[in-house]
């Protein structure tokens, strides 16, 4: 595939669009989870997460520089990276089956679950798979991305169906479908990478991987150091509060698809290094992001309630959640900008040393900052101010996630405009935050759906749904509406893209 040939606005769309479409069912997978499980059965649906986070902590190593090759057009990037990945991913499988059973009773969890962590296991794999596979359609064509999704959650929510509601298992049958949803994705993405999969061996590429991943370890480390918030959280904060965390989390994860509006960003300004296509993203993302955010602040408290009945209170941990991600949306614009005007790799010798010299190393640098700043706080105020109060734990722990998050974005945004001159669309922007603040002030004076009873049947159930969804797109009617009359560029979007999908040819892989 030639590397001009990805189309920003095109592969964005179609993959924010598979996104939003799989909101429903994600949301109706979580809600089967939720209010299929126990107050501790949640707490360990996202616990589990939080651990295999940390036997899947090489998962991106390889990709990251499989993926630069790829979108730079190297014979057998993507079949030797494909190998090296499943390689690694068999190591990490043992090492989490060794010590999962040593694991759980630290952690105060009780031997029960312990065959519940053991099917985990299967997720290491595919999720090793998963992430090289996604690098390299992400370098070849970003809009497939969008149907691997789409298939992965219809499969997860009609196994999830009959697994977690018809045979009454929620943690097992929860996984069980995660695990075969997955792996029906992969197979979709295998049978569209076949042709480079064909290709020849290169093993000279993994000396120059494995060079240039010292650096990724270095990064992934410090992110999973960062994270044991999550795990001082399940510990110190008291039963319920990574759940209320989590449920929050699930809900604000929306925000984050936005980002996936320059998804094909970062392997275009490796090929192209085009100034303008970095304020066109910005305009995307944004366009979404900001209306997403104020929604999910303004309508927090029937949104959390949607979840969890017994999480009532747990809506000012939304708000919190929902800056945070909107902080991080933005952020991940300005990281694909510095990791795509990056040329240390261009022909194929990655020098450790340029590499350690880079403006990358800095952008690896920054979650030892970050934790450097959660860790101490998150524990101070865990254990001085919130110790055994979910709410209070999980609110706190949002808030100095938040903070972090905007120090690192001021990081990133510097080294980004050190590498190319950013023109920030200001009065864009401008005209987002007054379509959303006019939409979120019609929303505020709305009456909002609140939480149901425990006694309530399904009927009262999907009517209390199709309420806060149907909330949600008046707000979004109302935003739209503004922003097409207030904005060219917004009023001309929906041309561009009917052109451009009808222009749109499928590339070979």
């Amino acid at each position: 595939m030639s590397k001009n040939n990805i189309r920003l606005q095109y592969s964005g769309f179609v993959i924010f669009a598979a996104k939003m479409l799989s909101v429903i069912t994600g949301l109706i997978f979580q809600f089967m989870v939720a209010w299929s499980t126990t107050g501790e059965e949640y707490g360990i649906w996202f616990n589990i997460n939080d651990i295999l986070a940390y036997f899947t902590i090489l998962m991106g190593v390889a990709p990251f520089w499989v993926m630069r090759f790829v979108a730079r057009g190297k014979e057998g990037s993507a079949k030797t990276g494909f190998i090296t990945n499943l390689a690694v991913s068999a190591i990490s499988t043992i090492v989490y089956l060794s010590f999962i059973p040593f694991v759980l009773p630290m952690l105060g969890i009780s031997g029960d679950f312990l065959p519940v962590y053991i099917i985990a296991s299967l997720q290491i794999v595919e999720l090793y798979s998963l992430t090289l596979f996604e690098g390299c359609l992400q370098a070849t064509s970003p809009h497939t991305i969008g149907y691997g999704l789409l298939s992965q959650q219809i499969s997860k929510v009609a196994l999830g169906y009959i697994l977690i509601v018809q045979l009454g298992q929620p943690l097992v049958g929860a996984l069980v479908a995660t695990i075969v949803a997955i792996s029906i994705q992969l197979f979709y993405y295998f049978k569209i990478l076949s042709g480079q999969f064909r290709q020849k061996l290169h093993l000279g590429y993994v000396k120059q991987w494995v060079k240039g991943s010292l650096a990724n370890i270095y990064n992934v480390i410090g992110s999973q150091i960062s994270a044991y918030v999550f795990i001082m959280l399940y510990e110190i904060g008291g039963a319920g509060a990574r759940g209320r965390y989590g449920a929050a989390a699930t809900i604000t994860n929306v925000i984050s698809y936005s980002s996936f509006l320059s998804f094909a960003l970062y392997p275009k300004l490796l090929a192209d290094k085009k100034r303008e296509d970095i304020t066109t993203a910005l305009k995307m993302v944004l366009m979404f992001a900001i209306p997403m955010t104020v929604v999910a602040v303004v309508m927090a408290d029937s949104y959390i309630t949607l979840l969890r009945q017994d999480y009532p209170d747990a809506s000012i941990i939304l708000v919190a959640s929902a800056v945070d991600t909107l902080i991080a949306v933005t952020t991940n614009v300005f990281s694909a900008v510095l990791y795509g005007m990056e040329s240390l790799d261009q022909e194929e010798n990655i020098s450790f040393k340029d590499l350690i010299r880079s403006k990358l190393f800095i952008a690896f640098s920054l979650p030892y900052i970050q934790a450097a700043i959660t860790l101490p706080l998150t524990y101070y105020l865990l254990t001085t101010l919130a110790f055994n109060q979910p709410l209070q734990a999980a609110f706190y722990v949002s808030v100095v996630l938040a903070l972090a998050r905007f120090i690192m974005f001021m990081v990133l945004y510097a080294l980004a405009r050190k590498s190319v001159k950013i023109e920030i669309p200001w009065k864009n922007i401008s005209k987002y935050i007054l379509a959303s603040a006019v939409m979120g002030a019609v929303l505020l004076l709305l009456p909002h759906p609140l939480g149901l009873p425990e006694t309530a049947d399904t009927m009262e159930i999907i009517f209390n749904i199709a309420q806060v969804l149907a909330l949600t797109g008046v707000g979004a009617a109302i935003y739209l509406g503004i922003v097409m009359t207030i904005d060219k560029e917004a009023r001309m979007l929906p041309k561009s893209m009917l052109q451009e999908f009808r222009g749109k040819k499928n590339p070979p892989a």
